[in-house]
């Protein structure tokens, strides 16, 4: 089984039959001499060395759910736990959106990331100044998420997001949106010193510390999730302190959804954490596959036709399906390819950069529809026919068990 790295997306599609884990990655450019945009730090965002041949201008589908999406980032910092990659920084500090049931009409236009995370994940994935990608039309994608929006009054289930290995947590931001405007409290959660960059409470954006490295065990990766999510849980169920809108919470549903390395770590952290009471994996190899006993609760399987059919490339969703005890999915979807479940194929097809044959904006309502069903059913207990079987309007998605 392959090692999670970062390749682009063009080489995503030239390897379908290969059963990788590597997160999304923005760039699907082959072009080698992509010019480096920020520095080491990250701290600031420098202007790319050429101009730019195109412009750049994305936005992402608006949710679909009644509510409006509001969005708080907030820093926690674990001072029981030192950086798992980067030790010599100290305690281990996370940057978490949270995206919730909003008023609409209310708030500020959230932006997509910040200017140095945008620098850092344009240098991390070498995009190319010739793509017209810069860090500020970056950082200020449309995401139908509005910043101090006064939330809608009620209780809310919890879902966690976890991003692909290397990628930010931005990238889930489509289905994060989506799940808070049909009724949930959202917390995407950064991996920091592994992903291309999250702007910490202190100003600076780390570059990712591990990406390159070609010792990596991903069985450490899903373990420090697990570590990170269950202290992020820790903080919003405890109180306000941590996030003022923590009262929304219902702390007794809570569910968990990854792509790639972040799926496999939402079955890390089900298998640590018995508050996660569901959990979703998005196209990613299993890093360890769970043993039979170990996970007795709803989980969902969606991924890639081919790779992550039945008797396709990737052996470990089939060892993963024998083991899950609790009610399960395992559905894949045709013509998709692996960032499909993310923003990053709907961004690249805006930047002009080949896409898969599944049109990018499907795959985020294909992504959004099933997830929320499988939440809606396992976390609030409503019934979802889409989860029965196939359906004359998801001719793509195809039941696998």
């Amino acid at each position: 089984m392959k090692r999670y790295r970062r390749i682009s997306a063009v080489t995503v599609l030239a390897l379908t039959t290969l059963a990788t884990g590597t997160g999304a990655g923005f760039a699907a450019t082959t072009t080698p001499s992509a010019t480096p945009v920020a520095t080491q730090a990250f701290d600031t965002a420098p202007a790319t060395a050429t101009a730019p041949t195109r412009s750049f201008q994305g936005t992402l589908p608006a949710p679909t759910g009644p509510y409006a999406a509001g969005e708080d980032v907030i820093h926690l910092t674990d001072r029981n736990r030192l950086d798992p990659w980067v030790p010599s920084s100290g305690p281990r500090q996370l940057t978490v959106t949270m995206v919730y049931p909003a008023v609409p009409g209310t708030g500020t236009p959230a932006p997509y990331m910040t200017l140095a995370e945008a620098a850092g994940h344009i240098q991390q994935a070498k995009i190319p100044a010739s793509s017209g990608i810069t860090p500020q039309n970056l950082s200020s994608v449309t995401t139908h998420a509005f910043d101090g929006a006064r939330p809608h009054s009620g209780k809310y289930p919890l879902v966690v997001l976890s991003p692909g290995f290397g990628d930010p947590r931005m990238v889930l931001t489509s289905l994060a949106t989506d799940l808070a405007s049909h009724g949930y409290i959202v917390a995407l959660v950064g991996d920091t010193n592994g992903d291309s960059g999250e702007t910490l409470a202190n100003g600076q954006t780390p570059p990712c510390a591990i990406c390159d490295d070609p010792t990596l065990d991903m069985d450490t990766v899903t373990a420090s999730r697990a570590l990170d999510v269950s202290f992020v849980i820790d903080q919003l169920t405890h109180g306000n302190t941590a996030w003022p809108l923590a009262h929304l919470i219902n702390k007794h549903e809570i569910g968990m959804a990854g792509h790639s390395i972040g799926g496999a770590a939402a079955a890390t952290t089900m298998i640590a954490d018995p508050r996660v009471l569901a959990g979703v994996d998005m196209d990613g190899a299993f890093y360890p596959v769970p043993m039979p006993g170990q996970i007795n609760r709803p989980f969902l399987m969606l991924g890639r036709a081919g790779v992550h059919s039945a008797g396709g490339g990737d052996l470990t969703w089939g060892q993963a399906w024998a083991a899950l005890g609790g009610y399960k999915k395992w559905l894949a979807v045709t013509g998709a390819d692996h960032p499909s479940f993310t923003d990053v194929d709907l961004l690249e097809e805006e930047a002009g950069f080949p896409t898969p044959p599944l049109d990018p904006e499907r795959g985020i309502v294909i992504t959004r529809e099933y997830v929320t069903a499988f939440f809606d059913q396992t976390l609030k207990g409503i019934h979802s026919p889409l989860l029965d079987g196939p359906t004359p309007n998801n001719p793509e998605v195809l039941f696998q068990r």
